[in-house]
């Protein structure tokens, strides 16, 4: 996929990154993504903290920066997938590392604070 330079709002690649798969959802959404093609509805109910405005909102986000696909399939029921891109593959590595480094954290705290886990997608 060939980008225009000359549109791209960033100078830094770590505001690059953040801006592509930064804020609350953007990441959780990838990495549900990782173990396949999924529905709008089985998206919602692995997040059921985001409302539908917002799941529409941050998967045309995901789609327009090229990061997954959106199949629509015409049956009727209207059915509709979205999945991962070759170069929303790349972004992987950072999800693993990103987790990898809030389990230390939360570790951490909970150490300290002495309670459990809750468990997560990215465990």
């Amino acid at each position: 996929m060939k980008r225009d330079c000359s549109k791209i709002p960033y100078d830094c690649p770590i505001e690059a990154t953040l801006g592509l798969i930064g804020g609350k959802w953007k990441a959780l959404i990838l990495d549900h993504l990782t173990g396949g093609a999924l529905r709008f509805g089985a998206l919602q109910k692995m997040m059921p903290k985001i409302t539908p405005k917002m799941l529409t909102q941050q998967l045309r986000e995901l789609e327009n920066d090229g990061l997954i696909l959106r199949h629509v399939y015409p049956v009727v029921p209207p059915k509709v997938e979205y999945e991962l891109t070759d170069f929303g593959q790349t972004v992987l590595p950072i999800l693993d590392a990103m987790c990898a480094w809030g389990r230390v954290y939360l570790d951490n705290v909970r150490e300290q604070e002495g309670t459990k886990a809750a468990g997560c997608a990215c465990e």
